[in-house]
């Protein structure tokens, strides 16, 4: 049984915070999901002076501490969760998020979970990104029937990853790069545990290379690290990208109905109080929304 909620925020930094107080103070149900405390790219600010209101500099790990504790005071609800999947529900009435401890069924969504994707430093990915390494199985598996393709990651979103490309692939293996997986391997997916030095092919990928000079065959690559960013769920729920930014109109919606993006996930100023301005923009767009469905 899914758990449900009226307005459902993926991400826990100044964004989506500002979004959970202003649709919460709304009266709207609001839940907030996010990988976790201290994981934002907000934490890894050493000082903020530039930001209205402080009088001493404060450490972005404090500002974030701050921010979720006000909003916890007043009652928004959050859950710690990694999100892996964002799709509208059958009846076409809301979304469905995927985590790793299970559904979210919201009416609406906010999504405000940074702007950058997971990726590593291999020879190769930028290259033939869109000619055989993709960033989404959802949207891609189908162009790999009978083939042979990697998923590269060791996490649950990495599982999540090569179980929408295993009714598509003939053969999939799992790239971890020289982690452990964080879960029990499926007998339907070989590991690989060797570092990587490269992906390689002619126009497209055709095979990853070992640093121990290894050489595995395969037509695609699919990145999975860590959790899915903005990008990864953007793609994943059918919403326009302007590059590597998700669009947005002026109150912050995007191209999908009942579906809002704010802060660094939409591009411009990656500063604090843009941040802070699109999650207030986002959440009241939100309540709109809600408002004009009943």
């Amino acid at each position: 049984m899914a758990e449900e909620t009226e307005i459902a925020i993926i991400g826990a930094g100044p964004a989506g915070v500002s979004a959970a107080l202003y649709a919460h103070r709304a009266g709207k149900k609001v839940l907030v999901i996010h990988r976790g405390i201290g994981t934002s790219s907000l934490t890894r600010a050493e000082g903020i002076e530039n930001y209205y209101g402080m009088s001493e500099p404060v450490t972005g790990a404090e500002l974030e501490r701050r921010g979720i504790e006000g909003a916890e005071r007043i009652g928004v609800a959050f859950k710690q969760a990694d999100v892996m999947g964002l799709r509208l529900t059958d009846a076409m009435d809301g979304y469905i998020i995927v985590t790793g401890s299970g559904e979210v069924r919201a009416k609406a969504v906010v999504l405000a979970t940074g702007s950058s994707r997971k990726t590593v430093s291999i020879p190769g990915i930028a290259e033939f990104t869109g000619k055989g390494v993709s960033y989404c199985a959802i949207c891609d598996a189908f162009f790999y029937r009978g083939k042979t393709v990697a998923v590269l990651g060791a996490g649950e979103y990495a599982l999540h990853e090569a179980q929408d490309l295993k009714p598509h692939a003939a053969k999939l293996y799992l790239l971890t790069n020289g982690e452990q997986p964080s879960f029990p391997v499926p007998d339907w997916m070989e590991v690989r545990t060797e570092k990587l030095e490269a992906v390689e092919g002619d126009g497209r990928v055709q095979s990853v290379r070992f640093a121990d000079g290894g050489n595995l065959p395969v037509d695609g690559v699919f990145i999975a690290l860590g959790t899915a960013g903005s990008t990864e769920l953007a793609r994943k729920a059918g919403i326009l990208l302007d590059g590597s930014k998700i669009w947005v109109d002026e109150q912050m919606a995007t191209n999908m109905p009942g579906l809002f993006a704010a802060g660094d996930a939409t591009g411009g100023l990656l500063q604090v109080a843009k941040a802070v301005y699109d999650g207030a923009r986002a959440g009241l767009s939100a309540v709109q929304y809600l408002r004009k469905q009943k």
